[in-house]
């Protein structure tokens, strides 16, 4: 039997301005599920190359491609490297990968 391979994971800030309050909560409330709230308007997220594409696609469709911006910062490899990131004020901790046990 072969060894499953784990995906190659990436550390990610999403950043976003978006002007209608209706949709900021909506994309609050996705990022929700794919990230750690950091502070207003960002997420740090840990994904892997599908489901980075997969929140790219569920934030094209709650935005207004002519009001909103959004912002996805690749970080670089979550494993073995760290974030290069200078946190003012409080301290900033990297995502660490978490087991979950269903």
């Amino acid at each position: 039997m072969a060894a499953r391979r784990i995906p190659m994971e990436h550390h990610y800030f999403v950043v976003y301005d978006i002007r209608c309050p209706t949709r900021w909560r909506q994309v609050y409330q996705l990022m929700q599920g794919y990230g750690e709230w950091v502070q207003l308007s960002v997420f740090q997220c840990r994904l892997d190359r599908i489901s980075v594409l997969q929140l790219e696609a569920s934030l094209a469709e709650c935005i207004d491609h002519g009001e909103d911006h959004v912002l996805i910062v690749d970080l670089g490899p979550a494993d073995g490297v760290g974030p290069r990131v200078k946190s003012l004020g409080k301290t900033f901790e990297p995502l660490e990968r978490e087991v979950t046990i269903v």
